[in-house]
Formats: C-alpha cells, sequence, structure tokens
C-alpha cells in the first residue's frame, strides 16, 4: 500500500464548449473500488486509440489494453462525463514493485533500461532510471476531449503528486507531448535521446513537481472554457 497524504481526488473543471462538465478523478485501490468501472473504461479507451487508431501492437483482451503495469496498486488519473471516459493517464511511484520471482516489475521506463521489455529499446535513458520514492511515472496518457482537457488532467496530476511528497514525474511520451507539458508551464528535462519503434518516436523526460499554489502562473490553472 502506498503511503502518502490523502489529496482530493475529485475535482471538476470548467465545461466543454458543448456545455458538458468534465470531473477529473485521482482513483486507487481500494479506496476507490466502488468507481472501478472508470478505470474499465480508460482501458477501453486505450484499446480504442492505441490499438484501433494508431495500430500500436499492444496487448488486449475483452476489449481492454491493459499489461503488467496496470495493476491494484497502480494509481490512475480519469477525465470523465458521468460514466464516460473521455481521457486518463496511468501512475506508478518509482519504488514500487509487482509481480514475484524472476518477474519483478518496477515501472515501464526502468525495466525497458534493464531489457525487460523487448518492445522498447534499453538506451531511453543517459543515466539509470531512478528508485526513489519522490519519482513517479506517466505513462498511457491519452485524451479524446480537446487540450484544455489534457491540461487539466496534467495539473491534477500535478496536485495529486505535490500531495504525495513527489519531487519529480517521469514520461515516457511522443516530442510533441513534451512540447505540450513545456507550453503549459511543466519544467521538463529530457532524459534520454529520441528514440523509436514501428509504433512511433518517443523519448523520456522529466516534470518537476510544483506547488499547486503556483500553477495560474506557470499556465497549469484552468481558467477558460475547454474543448
Amino acid at each position: 500500500m502506498l503511503n502518502h497524504a490523502e489529496p482530493n481526488t475529485s475535482q471538476a473543471v470548467p465545461r466543454l464548449s458543448t456545455g458538458r462538465e468534465v470531473q477529473i478523478s485521482i482513483l486507487r485501490f481500494p479506496q476507490d473500488a466502488n468507481r472501478w468501472n472508470l478505470v474499465g473504461a480508460y482501458l477501453t479507451l486505450r484499446r480504442d486509440v492505441f490499438i484501433e487508431r494508431k495500430d500500436w501492437s499492444l496487448w488486449q483482451a475483452e476489449d481492454l489494453e491493459f499489461e503488467q503495469y496496470d495493476s491494484f496498486d497502480t494509481t490512475y488519473v480519469i477525465a470523465h462525463i458521468g460514466i464516460e471516459v473521455v481521457g486518463g493517464g496511468r501512475l506508478r511511484r518509482a519504488d514500487q514493485r509487482t509481480g514475484h520471482g524472476n518477474y519483478r516489475y518496477s515501472y515501464m521506463i526502468r525495466d525497458a533500461v534493464l531489457g525487460m521489455l523487448p518492445g522498447l529499446p534499453r538506451e531511453l535513458c543517459f543515466d539509470p532510471p531512478p528508485v526513489d520514492p519522490s519519482t513517479w511515472e506517466l505513462t498511457r496518457f491519452v485524451n479524446t476531449a480537446g487540450a484544455g482537457i489534457a491540461n487539466a488532467m496534467l495539473g491534477a496530476i500535478n496536485d495529486f503528486l505535490f500531495a504525495s511528497d513527489a519531487k519529480s514525474c517521469l514520461c515516457l511520451g511522443s516530442p510533441a507531448f513534451l512540447r505540450m507539458a513545456r507550453r503549459v508551464g511543466w519544467q521538463a528535462r529530457e532524459m534520454g535521446p529520441v528514440c523509436g519503434n514501428k509504433d512511433g518516436r518517443f523519448l523520456v523526460f522529466d516534470l518537476s513537481v510544483v506547488d499547486p499554489a503556483r500553477l495560474k502562473d506557470t499556465g497549469l490553472g484552468i481558467d477558460r472554457p475547454l474543448g
């Protein structure tokens, strides 16, 4: 079980241009077991976007895209309108371990560098990835509701990580995602070269967690219609 402060796990953000209000929820098990259907809908959204639209070679079963990092000790950020999920992301703390025996997984970036993930190159990082509890990883970030919702999710992630005493958030994403993060105010540091495989180009970068009181100054605060 993760030990950290208990931040607000759900917050409303301004309405979409269509008038629909989007909720951003941070979900953990077992605290949020009664809303775990949103995690299932997020896994379906990942299947729709990453496998059906982008044609990535990922595992799927029963309309869900999931893997070893989608365990009950993973934290999820979900953007939803009621029970309709329109975006989300997956958070893991760098000192977490999942599995038993010869198959002990930590987080995607580190395991790729250790050669445990054949689909990803080992040269993702210039230096060994950290394993301290103040570092978290964000992966499988997806959004189908416009740039404003992506900004809102990043802001909610920052709030949660700050309340959890995190200092940095590692991301494995495209160069475009890195540019977006910088554009909305994150201090981003590239941790490795731009790599690629048949699914596209990507790199590892570190986003500094900031005091939520500074979010409007940095551009992460949401004060305009979304969508």
